[in-house]
């Protein structure tokens, strides 16, 4: 008996209430091929992350196993006037192209918007959209997500802060100022993660390391300044 890659789970939507299916790649397919350096994967079977959103198919709220469970009277209001008004109805229940993942994505962040979810929420979902453009090689869709998602990231740390085991969230914003080209900010980012003592993540720490060195060499490829604190690492 050969294992299908994809098995399905019963979830609650959290606006109507309605059960509904949903698809989820099986642990034993999520072995990335090859991961690029602001974590999005590349997989030989199917992408676990074009089935992260889960659609309502009954009122179209789409949602992660992250956001919030269930929406409270003033977020189902804001719901229903700005996107289940307009719904469609249509199933996503099923196998998902990288275009489904990409509507399925996109509803998300609309309904994340719509009903105020957290800002981590939001990077996130932004971040998701900004790998499915770079599936597609649509590089001027892939930097406007993720110079969306940078925003959004920066907010949360903004709003949250930063403890001890946060040092993922300053890398990625370290890296994601890299990728869009905006290259003092990025040192700023990966200079607090390797040089705060209260960050102990070493992997982070590591690949802050070589992500500081990579930008090094892109900066003396294109002629421009080093920034001094980069000459005492």
């Amino acid at each position: 008996m050969v294992l299908e890659p994809l098995y399905t789970i019963t979830v609650t939507c959290g606006n109507c209430d309605h059960p509904f299916t949903t698809s989820r790649v099986r642990p034993s397919f999520k072995k990335a091929v090859r991961t690029d350096t602001d974590f999005c994967g590349y997989y030989k079977n199917e992408n676990p992350d074009f089935y992260v959103v889960r659609v309502c198919p009954k009122c179209g709220f789409a949602s992660t196993e992250n956001s919030a469970e269930t929406l409270n009277d003033r977020q189902k209001s804001e719901f229903r006037s700005k996107i289940a008004s307009r719904w469609i109805k249509r199933d996503f229940g099923g196998s998902r192209s990288l275009e489904d993942a990409l509507e399925a994505y996109k509803l998300a962040l609309l309904c994340a918007q719509s009903i105020g979810e957290r800002e981590r929420i939001i990077a996130s979902l932004l971040h998701h959209i900004s790998w499915l453009y770079r599936y597609q090689e649509n590089e001027e869709q892939e930097q406007r997500f993720l110079t969306y998602s940078l925003e959004s990231y920066i907010r949360v740390y903004e709003m949250d802060g930063v403890g001890a085991n946060d040092a993922r969230l300053l890398y990625l914003i370290g890296e994601i100022n890299r990728r869009v080209g905006r290259y003092s900010e990025a040192v700023q980012w990966f200079s607090r993660v390797i040089q705060d003592k209260k960050i102990v993540d070493s992997a982070m720490i590591r690949a802050s390391r070589e992500q500081w060195a990579v930008l090094r060499e892109q900066m003396m490829a294109e002629k421009l300044a080093l920034p001094e604190e980069m000459n005492s690492l």
